[in-house]
C-alpha cells in the first residue's frame, strides 16, 4: 500500500493553525477549516500531476532546510518559491481555483489565496521532511508524488467542484467533479466502464420502465437523499444532547465531568467548537486571549470562586479536567507542538503565576486506533513534555504529575472516521493537591 501523504500533512494544518489563521486573516474558524479541506486535496493532486517538474522537486528538496514548517503563516506571505510552485501547478487556472474555494468556504479571495500558499507550503515542507528522513532523492520524491494519484481522487468535499474551471487532464484524472458534470477523460487513460444488470423479477416496479436513461433514479434518488438528510438531522440532535464526557481519576475509575462538552469534528480532522471566538479573558486585571467558556475561562472562574482553596484534598479535585483548546502535537510526535500551541501554554503559565499556591496535573489521551502499548507510551510522553515545558517557564514546582491514559477513556469507536475520533485525541489539565 502506498503512503498517503495527506495523513502526514494534516498534522501541520490542525486546530491551532486554523485558529491563528482565522485571527490573522479576519475570517471565521469554520471558514478557514472549510477552505483548507478543499485546498489540501487540490494541492496534493496538482503536485502529483506535476511530479516530474524540476521546479517542484527543487522546492521540496530545499524545504527540509529552509524552515518552512516552523512558520507556515509567516514564511508563506514572503516566500516567492512557494508562490512559484503554486503558479507552476495551477497555471492560468489559479484565479478560478482561489475564487471557487473562497465562495465555497465563505471567505474573501485574499484569504483564499493566502491559504493556498499556506497549504502548499505545508505539503511541500512535509514532503521535504519525509524525503530527508527517508533518504529520498528527487527520483524518489517524484515516485512518491505519483503514488498519490490513486489517493486524492474523490477527496474534494461535497459542495465544492472545479469542473467549471475546465482543468482538463488534471481535473479528469483526479475526478474532482462532485457536481456530477460530465468531464473529458484524457486520451491516454482508458475509462473504466462498469456494467450492471438488474436481477429483480418482472413486475417488481409496475408502471416504472427502467430504460437506458435510468429513469428509475428520478424518483429513487430523491427518496434516498431524504432518508440521508433525516439520518443526518437525527445524528446532529444526538450530538447536541450529549454534553457530558467521562474523565479518568488516579484510581482508574471513571467520573462524570459536567464542565466538558463534546463537539463534532470538521472535515480536516480538527475539533470544531460551536460559537467560539477569541476574546479577552480577565485574569485579575490581566487580559488573556481565549474562548469564553474555554479552558482558561473555566480555570480562572474556579480559582476566583475559592473552589481550589475550599477543596479539602485531592479527591475533591479528581473529577474536574479542563481540555486544552489549542495545544496539539504534530502527528506521531511527542516533542513537536503544532504552530500556535504555545500561546495557550503561556496562558496556563500566567494562571499558575497568578495563583502560586495552586498545583496541577497533566493528562494525555489518544483515540482507540493503533497499538495500545504505543498509545500509552505516546500519551505519557506528551504529558511529560508539557510538564517539562512548564518547568522551563518557572512553574515546574506547581506541576505535581503528568500521566498518559492512552485510549482507556476514548469513547469513539476505532472504525469511526478520523474526524469523529479527533475528540478522543487531546491533552488536559486538572487542579491537584
Amino acid at each position: 500500500m502506498s503512503l498517503n501523504i495527506i495523513d502526514l500533512i494534516k498534522g501541520q494544518l490542525g486546530p491551532a493553525l486554523v485558529s491563528q489563521a482565522a485571527s490573522q486573516f479576519g475570517e471565521s474558524e469554520s471558514g478557514i477549516s472549510k477552505a483548507i479541506g478543499g485546498l489540501l486535496p487540490a494541492v496534493v493532486g496538482g503536485l502529483a500531476n506535476d511530479a516530474d517538474n524540476p521546479h517542484v522537486l527543487d522546492a521540496v528538496t530545499r524545504s527540509s532546510s529552509n524552515g518552512v514548517l516552523g512558520n507556515l503563516l509567516g514564511v508563506t506571505s514572503t516566500s516567492s518559491e512557494i508562490s512559484d510552485v503554486v503558479s507552476s501547478i495551477f497555471g492560468d487556472k489559479l484565479s478560478g481555483l482561489i475564487t471557487a474555494v473562497a465562495s465555497y468556504a465563505g471567505i474573501s479571495n485574499d484569504s483564499s489565496g493566502a491559504l493556498l500558499n499556506v497549504v502548499t507550503a505545508a505539503v511541500v515542507g512535509t514532503l521535504g521532511k519525509y524525503a530527508a528522513d527517508n533518504n529520498l532523492d528527487k527520483a524518489g520524491i517524484s515516485a512518491l508524488l505519483k503514488e498519490q494519484q490513486g489517493t486524492v481522487a474523490g477527496l474534494l468535499p461535497t459542495g465544492l467542484s472545479f469542473a467549471s474551471l475546465s482543468m482538463g487532464d488534471w481535473d479528469a484524472r483526479y475526478k474532482f467533479d462532485n457536481d456530477g458534470d460530465k468531464i473529458n477523460i484524457p486520451a491516454h487513460e482508458e475509462p473504466k466502464v462498469e456494467v450492471t444488470r438488474s436481477t429483480a423479477p418482472e413486475g417488481t416496479f409496475p408502471d416504472r420502465k427502467v430504460d437506458d436513461k435510468g429513469s428509475i433514479w428520478k424518483w429513487l434518488l430523491p427518496l434516498l437523499l431524504l432518508i440521508a438528510a433525516a439520518y443526518f438531522i437525527w445524528q446532529q440532535c444526538e450530538k447536541k444532547e450529549t454534553t457530558i464526557t467521562t474523565t479518568p481519576t488516579d484510581s482508574g475509575t471513571v467520573n462524570t465531568d459536567t464542565a466538558t462538552v463534546v463537539t463534532p469534528a470538521n472535515a480536516t480532522g480538527a475539533t470544531v467548537v460551536a460559537s467560539r471566538t477569541d476574546e479577552d479573558i480577565d485574569l485579575n486585571g490581566t487580559a488573556l486571549k481565549g474562548y469564553r467558556g474555554g479552558m482558561e475561562d473555566q480555570m480562572i472562574t474556579f480559582m476566583k470562586s475559592d473552589g481550589y482553596k475550599n477543596a479539602k484534598d485531592d479527591d475533591a479535585l479528581k473529577t474536574q479536567w479542563y481540555n486544552f483548546d489549542h495545544v496539539n502535537f504534530k502527528m506521531g510526535s511527542a516533542n513537536e507542538l503544532e504552530t500556535g500551541s504555545e500561546g495557550q501554554l503561556q496562558n496556563l503559565v500566567a494562571i499558575l503565576k497568578a495563583y502560586p499556591d495552586a498545583k496541577i496535573k497533566i493528562g494525555g489521551y489518544t483515540d482507540k486506533t493503533g497499538d495500545e502499548a504505543q498509545n500509552m507510551k505516546l500519551s505519557g510522553e506528551r504529558a511529560d513534555f508539557i510538564k517539562s515545558w512548564l518547568g522551563k517557564q518557572g512553574v515546574g514546582s506547581q506541576v505535581l504529575d503528568a500521566d498518559g491514559y492512552g485510549s482507556e477513556f476514548a469513547t469513539v469507536d476505532a472504525s469511526a472516521s478520523d474526524a469523529e475520533r479527533a475528540t478522543d485525541r487531546r491533552m488536559a489539565v486538572r487542579f491537584a493537591k
